[in-house]
């Protein structure tokens, strides 16, 4: 019997390899561009919103605050402190100051911060973000151009700052601004936003994690905002160190007092020059790996990674250094405004309406109000290290640890140890550096010791906010990020509900609210020990839904 050959099989109607038209440097680009966009609709829409309810409302806030010429004037005077100057920034039109003076001298400052971070985190996401999880090597697989990611990356963050800047500009326009110095806001908010967008670029070509790119950003934008602040000490108008910041570049516009356009140039210039070197740098290393090489880990794990939360600690250790650092400073310069409440008080006896202090004790009341005010950045960490457990489970690391025998509970109940943990010391830190500031203000030791203590009644509402983000993780992944509602909520709450006259039954949501503010008042166990309870109930109900449901990865 006789093998047939088999019959032939038919053409395929899709041409060869060989016979496809070459890739053309743009191709791919209207697909990716869509891809892209797609992945960052949700941060695109959340940042924009912000930023527009935001900014008018802290428009409005101020002009609740400071309603007339004396009131103004009572706030120029704090601008004689260094330590406002630091924190807020120049000190344009001191001797006729004005709502929109007041605007661009300390307002201004804390938009350009929000939008530097957008740029960096966004850059970072869609560059070394896309090429560590592996999703740009496949994509690179498909017939695309070379630069065609790293553009639809850029196109992507153009069009935030874009949003952004609109936003902001929008915002002050309805709040009431003139019209071109509104729009000269926006414009300088946005090319911030592109300035440090494009500093991420050119890390993210030379670290090789996402992680450390987006850490040295930061780093970078922590610099200069010290260079910026160190250089308005030197002159209120701004020195030659000031220059040397991109973020001064945005403010030295002197929008609402005497509007230039120039120094905006800078911002344009320097993100053109750091956009062409990351595409340099781009093009000298191989896909995965950065210039500079990562350093190789040690034969054998040392005696603190393998303790308890060993793992935890090494994940997040950085960054909770870095959260220390900048919180610690920011405290010890809000510590010494304590100096200028007394004139401050003379000028403005109707401060009480706008923030809980008692003008008999300032002092005192005014440290246990900044000290609430601080603990919002210890709540924001312990939101942030909880849902950092929704990264690892992402990218595998958590799968990866159950394998090896350890229990959900064991692993998660770890993990949230270290997080209230590191946000218990960060917040003694934070009293600690309180102190300080107002021992160099006043010259009265006492405070170092009293306002570390008083910070101590804050860890209940802390732990609460962490268990609020446990449970949302544990009932699903997707629900997580919405516990950064409640960490803008206690923002919002604490800074303008007293102002606000928002009702108690609102400003309740807010776990800060039902701490007593020490020491100026005494310290009650029977709230604590109902949000500790609470604390308790929402743990474990989320540890518990975290054990019925399925890990998206592994």
């Amino acid at each position: 019997m006789t093998a047939h050959p088999a019959d032939p099989v038919a053409p395929s109607d899709r041409p060869h390899r060989r016979e496809m038209p070459p890739t053309s440097p743009a191709s791919g680009l209207g697909t990716l561009l869509r891809l892209t966009l797609r992945l960052a609709r949700r941060r695109l829409i959340w940042w924009t919103l912000a930023v527009a309810v935001l900014v008018p409302s802290s428009v409005v806030a101020i002009q609740e605050a400071y309603p007339d010429q004396a009131a103004l004037d009572a706030r120029a005077a704090l601008l004689g402190n260094p330590s406002a100057v630091i924190m807020t920034g120049p000190a344009f039109a001191q001797d006729q100051y004005t709502l929109w003076a007041m605007v661009a001298n300390e307002l201004l400052l804390y938009v350009l911060l929000p939008a530097a971070i957008l740029g960096v985190l966004l850059t970072v996401s869609l560059t070394r973000g896309e090429e560590e999880a592996g999703r740009l090597e496949l994509l690179r697989s498909l017939p695309v151009g070379r630069s065609v990611p790293a553009l639809a990356a850029f196109a992507v963050v153009l069009l935030a700052a874009l949003l952004v800047g609109t936003a902001t500009a929008g915002g002050l326009i309805a709040a009431g601004g003139a019209v071109p110095d509104s729009l000269a806001v926006g414009a300088a908010v946005g090319l911030t936003t592109l300035v440090f967008a494009a500093v991420a670029a050119v890390i993210a070509q030379v670290t090789e994690h996402a992680g450390t790119a987006s850490g040295a950003s930061l780093g970078v934008l922590a610099l200069a905002f010290l260079v910026r602040g160190v250089g308005d000490v030197l002159d209120p108008q701004g020195s030659w160190l000031s220059w040397l910041s991109p973020l001064a570049w945005a403010q030295q516009t002197r929008v609402y007092v005497d509007l230039r356009w120039w120094p905006l140039l800078l911002c344009l210039g320097l993100t053109l020059l750091l956009g062409a070197v990351a595409a340099v740098l781009g093009r000298r290393r191989d896909l995965g790996a950065g210039l500079l090489a990562a350093r190789s880990g040690r034969a054998t794990a040392p005696a603190l990674l393998l303790a308890p939360g060993g793992l935890v600690r090494r994940l997040l250790g950085r960054s909770l250094i870095a959260w220390g650092i900048g919180l610690f400073l920011f405290a010890v310069a809000f510590g010494s405004l304590a100096s200028s409440l007394e004139d401050l008080a003379a000028d403005m006896p109707e401060l009480t309406t706008y923030a809980p202090l008692d003008l008999d004790d300032l002092t005192t009341s005014f440290s246990a109000y900044l000290l609430m005010m601080l603990a919002i950045g210890p709540l924001a960490l312990a939101v942030w290290g909880i849902l950092r457990l929704g990264a690892d489970e992402r990218e595998g690391r958590l799968a990866a640890l159950l394998l090896s025998g350890t229990s959900r509970t064991a692993v998660v109940g770890g993990w949230v140890a270290v997080v209230l943990g590191a946000s218990a010391l960060l917040q003694m830190l934070l009293g600690l550096g309180l102190g300080l500031g107002v021992w160099t203000a006043t010259s009265e030791t006492h405070w170092v010791g009293d306002l570390v203590l008083a910070s101590l009644a804050y860890l209940p509402a802390i732990t609460l906010a962490a268990s609020v983000a446990l449970l949302l993780y544990g009932l699903r992944l997707r629900l997580a990020g919405l516990a950064w509602l409640l960490v803008g909520w206690c923002a919002l709450d604490t800074m303008l509900g007293t102002l606000l006259d928002l009702p108690d039954v609102v400003r309740g949501l807010n776990p800060l609210f039902h701490v007593p503010l020490v020491p100026d008042a005494e310290w009650e166990t029977g709230p604590a020990a109902v949000l500790l309870g609470i604390a308790v109930l929402l743990g474990a109900a989320g540890l518990m839904a975290l054990r019925r449901r399925d890990l998206v990865a592994g």
